[in-house]
C-alpha cells in the first residue's frame, strides 16, 4: 500500500454505515484498485507516465459528492515525496454536476502539506484550485493522464482526453517537493471510487480499461493483474460495494451491491486489458 492511500485511510475514521452519511472523517466510503506493476520496468528506466480511460456507465441521482480518480505517487532518489489524483467528479458546485480534480500532497517526512499547483484554463472556484468545471458525459470514455509537465521543470500534469471528440484538455501542473526536479518519477499507481452518498443511495456504476504506463524511454507497460481494496466498516466503509470484471475485461466499481469479490483479491488482467 502507498503511503498516500495509507495517509487517506488514516484520515477516514469513525464508526460503521449503514443507509446513513458516512462517518468517515472525510464524509466518504473508498474501493481501490491497486495496479502490480514490477518495481522498475524491463529497460530499468524510471516511469513517467500513467494513463486509464474511464467510463461512468451508471451516473449518480442524488446530491452527493463522487469521485473515480487515478492515483500515483511521486518517488527520487532519496523515496517518495508526495502524491496525487486525477479524475471525474459529480458534485453539484458545478454545471451539470460535472467537474474534473488534479490535486495532491507532500508526503509525511516532506512537511504533509497540499501540494502548490499552477492555475488551470479551466473554470474554477478561488476556494478549490483542484477541482475545474469539465463537462463529462455518461457513457462516454475519458483518458486520465499524469505525466511530466512540458512547462515546468520537476512539476507534474494531468490532463483529461474526450474520447469520443478527441479533445485533450490539460487540468494544471502539480509543483514539485523532489530535491530532484526532473529525476523524479511515478510509482504505485491505483485507480479507486469515493463515494459521499449512503450506503443504499442507488447504485453507480463506472468502468476502468486501458490500464497503463510509460517509462523515459517510451515503453509501455501495463499491470499483468490488480488488487482489490475495500476501506473496512469499522473506518466508515460501505459493505454493499464490489468490483467486477466484464466480458471485455474491463473492471467496473458498483455501489450498493452484492459483494462479489472479496478482499484482498487479485484479479488478473489480459495483454491490454
Amino acid at each position: 500500500m502507498s503511503w498516500f492511500t495509507s495517509t487517506l485511510r488514516t484520515m477516514i475514521g469513525g464508526g460503521p454505515r449503514a443507509s446513513r452519511p458516512p462517518r468517515s472523517a472525510n464524509g466518504a466510503s473508498s474501493f481501490h484498485l491497486t495496479w502490480e506493476l514490477p518495481d522498475r520496468p524491463a529497460s530499468g528506466a524510471g516511469l513517467v507516465e500513467f494513463s486509464a480511460v474511464l467510463e461512468v456507465v451508471t451516473p449518480p441521482s442524488t446530491e452527493a459528492l463522487y469521485f473515480w480518480a487515478l492515483q500515483v505517487d511521486f518517488a527520487d532518489g532519496r523515496g517518495t515525496w508526495g502524491g496525487g489524483h486525477t479524475g471525474l467528479q459529480w458534485n453539484k458546485r458545478y454545471p451539470e454536476g460535472a467537474a474534473v480534480n488534479w490535486g495532491g500532497y507532500a508526503s509525511a517526512e516532506r512537511g504533509g502539506a497540499v501540494l502548490a499547483g499552477t492555475h488551470s484554463s479551466l473554470p474554477s472556484f478561488p476556494d478549490d484550485p483542484n477541482t475545474v468545471a469539465y463537462p463529462w458525459v455518461p457513457g462516454r470514455l475519458y483518458r486520465l493522464r499524469v505525466s511530466r509537465s512540458p512547462d515546468i521543470r520537476g512539476a507534474w500534469r494531468a490532463d483529461v482526453t474526450d474520447l469520443w471528440s478527441g479533445l485533450s484538455s490539460p487540468i494544471r501542473d502539480l509543483l514539485s517537493r523532489s530535491s530532484k526536479g526532473e529525476d523524479s518519477f511515478l510509482v504505485r499507481p491505483v485507480v479507486w471510487s469515493e463515494v459521499f452518498a449512503d450506503c443504499y443511495a442507488p447504485s453507480v456504476t463506472v468502468r476502468w480499461t486501458e490500464l497503463e504506463g510509460r517509462d523515459e524511454t517510451g515503453a509501455v507497460v501495463r499491470p499483468a493483474a490488480v488488487r482489490v481494496n475495500y476501506q473496512a466498516w469499522e473506518a466508515g466503509g460501505c459493505p454493499n460495494t464490489s468490483v467486477l470484471v466484464d466480458e471485455s475485461g474491463g473492471l467496473l466499481q458498483v455501489t450498493n451491491t452484492e459483494r462479489l469479490v472479496p478482499q484482498g483479491a487479485r484479479l488478473s488482467l489480459h495483454p491490454g486489458g
